[in-house]
């Protein structure tokens, strides 16, 4: 198996649902902001379009809500009529500002031409320019210029003083599309406070949040935000699976297991490498028996493909546990899938400690051919037949035990009992 440290957190699922969509834009940009609340700011007086650009402008709507028309057929037919429009100061800003909200649900390029424009002109009134303001930073966030949406922000907030959940979300996204992790924490930040205020959840500002630190390998950082995350969305599975993991980086164990040994009695853990994980951390924290049989139940179910790593893990989590039993026979599976004489050789040697002799043998035998560890096999060989009363085999085998400098000194030990053993049977050696 796998160590933990190689699994991924992939950036789609942390950035899940952070996208501005073409339809907010446009519903933003068909509504006005609330009034101006920046201390001591006097509203300035309301102006009204001209009698020639108004006109126009009556047309172009008029034009706009013809049901009989298409509605591509109904924006271009507006458009056309206010292009017509030579105007100036308000008027203009006016006429741009109209003919940017119309665009906007068809092509947002050219709508952040004229809303932007209309807005730079700074001319137009209080709601009228909150709304401007906040339109071009969504259109400039959809059009990818990050810096400059964030910029576009900003302006919206120095002339509105609004605290806004949703403008610092924006805020925090853009920071991370422009690889600013680091600036992703204040907005985001303010984000959550103002929607805690509202008593709104949101889970957005946390994942950016959870990103920012993520990424720049903050894991202690990472862990409190995906507390957060778990503590506040508890029925959203993914986060219990990516706590456990972040537990891990920090190299907390113990809430590694006990967090995923939660997601999985939930059935959070919806991936067969998610049930690998917490059946290391079982064996990681000195419990093999739970580490062995939940992937013996996984595999034999067919969620967890069989291969060589696994049933090797396996094997040795039932070794550790002390079933040796099952764990030889999951070493040979291993052995006759791979052919390497290790595993034929950790098989005979448990199925001599099971008091299986014979079958200890067999596998031993098997060994024999490409084994490194060649005085060791002797001795379980020896030993396998000692134990069946073959006091001749046995002897063969200590002797040969004896010619390899790593087990010489217990075979000279073993080798005058084997011999008084057979004498006192009558078996000459």
């Amino acid at each position: 198996m796998k160590s933990m440290t190689h699994f991924s957190i992939k950036k789609a699922v942390i950035t899940a649902a952070l996208v501005v969509s073409a339809s907010s834009i446009s519903t933003q940009a068909l509504a006005q902001s609330a009034a101006v609340v920046c201390p001591g700011y006097t509203p300035k007086p309301t102006e009204i379009v001209g009698q020639r650009a108004g006109k126009k402008a009556q047309k172009a709507f008029e034009a706009y809500s013809d049901e009989t028309v298409d509605e591509k057929l109904r924006v271009k037919n507006a458009i056309d009529i206010l292009l017509e429009v030579e105007a100036e100061g308000f008027d203009q800003a006016y006429v741009d500002n109209f003919i940017g909200q119309l665009y906007a649900s068809f092509d947002q390029a050219k709508a952040l031409t004229y809303i932007k424009r209309a807005a730079d002109a700074n001319v137009l009134n209080d709601g009228e320019q909150a709304s401007a303001l906040r339109t071009t930073a969504d259109l400039l966030l959809m059009d990818k210029q990050y810096k400059n949406a964030v910029g576009a922000y900003k302006k919206w907030i120095a002339f509105t003083c609004k605290e806004d959940a949703g403008v610092y979300l924006r805020m925090a996204q853009a920071y991370y599309e422009s690889g600013d992790l680091a600036g992703i924490l204040e907005p985001a930040d303010k984000a959550i406070e103002l929607n805690k205020q509202a008593g709104k959840l949101d889970k957005n500002p946390y994942l950016l949040k959870l990103t920012s630190f993520y990424e720049r390998k903050l894991y202690p950082q990472t862990v409190k935000v995906a507390e957060e995350l778990v503590r506040i969305f508890p029925s959203e599975k993914q986060w219990w699976v990516q706590l456990g993991q972040f537990y891990f980086l920090v190299e907390n164990f113990d809430k590694a297991l006990s967090t995923l040994e939660i997601a999985y009695n939930q059935g959070y853990l919806e991936k067969p490498q998610q049930v690998k994980i917490l059946a290391q951390l079982y064996a990681q924290n000195d419990i093999p028996f739970k580490a062995a049989t939940l992937l013996e139940k996984h595999i034999k179910s067919g969620f967890i493909k069989l291969d060589d790593s696994l049933t090797s893990s396996m094997a040795n989590s039932f070794h550790q546990a002390r079933d040796y039993k099952k764990a030889a026979y999951y070493y040979g599976k291993v052995a006759q899938s791979s052919g390497d004489p290790e595993y034929y050789r950790k098989q005979g040697t448990l199925l001599l400690a099971a008091e299986d002799y014979k079958g200890a043998l067999a596998a031993l035998e098997k060994s024999l051919k490409g084994t490194d560890k060649i005085g060791r096999v002797h001795m379980a060989m020896m030993e396998a037949n000692f134990y069946q009363g073959n006091f001749k085999e046995a002897h063969k085998h200590v002797v040969e035990a004896g010619k390899d400098k790593s087990t010489a000194r217990s075979a000279r030990s073993w080798e005058p009992y084997i011999k008084e053993k057979a004498r006192n049977r009558g078996i000459r050696i």
